[in-house]
C-alpha cells in the first residue's frame, strides 16, 4: 500500500487542497515525503454528514457482523507488514521492537472489543415485567444501552498506533456502534494514512455503511475545533496535553447541544517508597525505577514523575543507587521537535525552583531531539508550597520528595491532584502505613499498583486508564480495557412497546442469547 498524502472520507481516498504539510523525522529534524493535503471545511462537512447518515444503520448491525468488522481491521493492519513499522519508525523515532509491540497491542485491542461485542454484556439488557394488579399498576419496562452517535477521535502523539487512528478510542467507539471521524496527528501522517486505509478496506469488505469511518488531516487547531463543534459529533476521545484537552472541553460545553469529551491529559503518577520496601533492596528498586523512567524516553502518560519516601539511611541508599544507575542511560530520540523543546524547557523550570537540587542525570543522546534523563530532589515542605513541582514534564524527568515521616507522606497524598496511577512499594511490615494511604489514593487515582511501576498498561477487562481531574476530564471512565466501550453508550427504556417493535436484545424470546437481568434476577444466556 503506497502512501499518497491522502485522507479518508467514507469510501473515498481524498487529497486535500487547502495546503500541504509533511511529517518530520525527529532523529534528523527533517521533513519526510510526501506532502499531505489538508482538509477543507467542505471535506469536514462531508465526513460528518456521512457519519451521521451511517449511524442508525451501523448501530443496529448484528453483533457478529460488528465483531467481524473489528477483526478485519486488525488483520488488515497486520497485513500492512514491515511498511507500517518502517514508516512509524521514521515519523516517531521509536525503535522497531517498541513499534512491533505497539502494533500487537493495537490488534489485540480490536480483537478484545470484538469479543466484548459478541458477549453482549455491554448492552445491559434489563426487563421488568408489567404488574397490572399492583396499585398503582406498573408498565412493562425494558432497558438497553445504545450508541451515542458519531465520535470524533484525536490521534495521540506518543502512540502512533495504539492511541491513534485505529487505537483504543476508535476500537471502543466502533464496538459500541458509533461511526468515527479521526483527526490524524500531524506527527505521524504516513502511519495514519496506512492504518486509515486498512480500516476503510475492512469497512468496504464487511459491507458497513459508508461513513462508519473517516480520517481528516489538518494543520493547527482549527480543524479540531470545527470537528468538536460540528452538530453531527456526539462525543470526543482525546489523549494529549492538559491545554489541548481543556480547550476541547470548553468548545464541547459551549455548543448548542453540549457533548462529553473523554480527555486523558496530565499525570505525574506518584510512587510511594515505604520503609520496608527500601530496607528490602533499595538498589534493586532504584534500578527498576530508572528503567521505568527512561523507557521510551519517558513518553508515557503513566511515567513515574514523582517519588516519595521517608528520610532514612535506606532512602539515602536508594538515592545513591539512582545516582549511580541513571548516568548509564543514553538519551533517545523524542517523538517530535516540539515535544523535545517542551521537555527541555520543563527540566530547566524544575532546576530553577528554590529548594530543588539535581540528584542525577543520564547521558545526552545522539540526534537532534534526544532527551537527557534527569532526577531532582526536594523536601516535603518545598513540594507542598511550590505548585510548579506538580506539573507534568512529558519525558524522562522525575522528582524525589524526602519526607520527615508518615504524616508527610499522607499530607502529600492528600495534596496531589487527580492521577492516572499511584504506586506503593511495600512489604509486610508496611501494611499499617499502606492501609492508611490506600483510601486516600483510591480518591486520587484510577489505578493503584503495589510493588511495580505504572508504565505498563495491560489491555484487559479489568484495566482502568483514567482517573480524577486533571488526569482525565471524567473520572467515571477508562480509555483502555473493555469498560472503555461504556463511554460511547447511553441507556434507553422501552415502556409498553409492542413485542414486534422491540429490539432483539429485549425480545422475550432472547434471540441474541444474552445474559439479562429479568425482574431483578440475573438470567444466563
Amino acid at each position: 500500500m503506497q502512501i499518497a498524502g491522502e485522507m479518508i472520507i467514507g469510501h473515498q481516498a481524498v487529497m486535500g487542497r487547502e495546503g500541504f504539510i509533511k511529517a518530520v523525522d525527529p532523529a534528523r529534524n527533517a521533513e519526510i515525503e510526501p506532502g499531505f493535503g489538508l482538509a477543507s471545511r467542505a471535506e469536514l462537512e462531508r465526513a460528518c454528514a456521512l457519519a451521521a447518515g451511517a449511524f442508525d444503520a451501523y448501530r443496529e448491525t448484528g453483533l457478529e457482523e460488528r465483531a467481524r468488522f473489528l477483526e478485519a481491521i486488525a488483520q488488515n493492519i497486520l497485513d500492512l507488514g514491515p511498511a507500517l513499522i518502517e514508516r512509524a519508525m521514521a515519523e516517531s523515532g521509536l525503535p522497531q521492537a517498541r513499534l512491533e509491540g505497539e502494533r500487537g497491542r493495537t490488534v489485540n485491542q480490536l480483537r478484545l472489543f470484538a469479543k466484548v461485542v459478541r458477549d453482549g454484556h455491554w448492552i445491559g439488557a434489563t426487563l421488568d415485567a408489567a404488574l397490572p394488579q399492583r396499585v398503582p399498576p406498573r408498565a412493562d419496562l425494558r432497558l438497553r444501552k445504545i450508541a451515542v452517535g458519531p465520535v470524533a477521535v484525536f490521534g495521540a502523539s506518543n502512540f502512533p498506533l495504539a492511541f491513534s487512528v485505529a487505537g483504543g478510542d476508535t476500537a471502543s467507539a466502533l464496538a459500541a456502534g458509533c461511526p468515527v471521524v479521526v483527526k490524524a496527528h500531524p506527527a505521524h501522517l504516513g502511519t495514519s494514512e496506512l492504518v486509515a486505509k486498512a480500516v476503510q478496506k475492512a469497512a468496504i469488505g464487511c459491507a458497513m455503511p459508508e461513513g462508519v469511518f473517516s480520517m481528516l488531516i489538518g494543520a493547527g487547531v482549527q480543524i479540531g475545533q470545527d470537528l468538536v463543534s460540528h452538530p453531527a459529533i456526539k462525543s470526543v476521545g482525546f489523549t494529549g496535553s492538559r491545554h489541548g484537552g481543556l480547550a476541547l472541553m470548553r468548545i464541547a460545553a459551549q455548543r448548542k447541544e453540549p457533548i462529553p469529551v473523554y480527555a486523558e491529559m496530565a499525570s505525574i503518577n506518584p510512587v510511594f517508597l515505604l520503609p520496608g520496601a527500601l530496607a528490602d533492596d533499595a538498589a534493586k528498586l532504584a534500578q527498576a525505577y530508572v528503567d521505568s523512567l527512561t523507557l521510551g524516553s519517558g513518553q508515557f502518560c503513566t511515567n513515574p514523575g514523582l517519588l516519595l519516601g521517608i528520610d532514612s539511611p535506606e532512602l539515602a541508599q536508594f538515592a545513591a543507587a539512582v545516582a549511580a544507575a541513571l548516568p548509564a542511560k543514553v538519551g533517545s530520540t523524542m517523538l517530535t521537535p516540539g515535544i523535545h523543546q517542551s521537555y527541555t524547557a520543563g527540566v530547566e523550570r524544575l532546576a530553577g525552583q528554590n529548594g530543588v537540587q539535581l540528584l542525577a542525570q543520564g547521558q545526552p543522546g545522539p540526534g537532534a531531539c534526544a532527551a537527557q534523563a534527569a532526577v531532582y530532589q526536594c523536601d516535603a515542605d518545598t513540594f507542598l508550597r511550590t505548585a510548579a513541582l506538580e506539573d507534568e514534564n512529558f519525558g524522562p524527568s522525575s522528582l524525589l520528595v524526602r519526607c520527615r515521616d508518615a504524616d508527610d507522606l499522607l499530607r502529600i497524598a492528600e495534596h496531589v491532584e487527580g492521577q492516572l496511577s499511584a504506586t506503593l512499594h511495600a512489604r509486610a511490615g508496611d501494611r499499617d502505613l499502606a492501609a492508611r494511604l490506600l483510601p486516600v489514593l483510591e480518591r486520587k487515582a484510577g489505578r493503584i499498583l503495589f510493588n511495580g511501576f505504572p508504565t505498563g498498561v495491560e489491555v484487559a477487562h479489568a484495566m482502568v486508564h483514567g482517573g480524577p481531574f486533571p488526569s482525565t476530564s471524567d473520572p467515571r471512565s477508562t480509555s483502555v480495557g473493555a469498560s472503555a466501550i461504556d463511554r460511547f453508550l447511553r441507556p434507553v427504556c422501552y415502556q409498553d412497546v409492542p413485542a414486534e417493535l422491540l429490539p432483539p436484545a429485549l425480545s422475550s424470546a432472547n434471540p441474541l442469547g444474552l445474559t439479562r437481568l429479568i425482574d431483578g434476577t440475573l438470567h444466563p444466556a
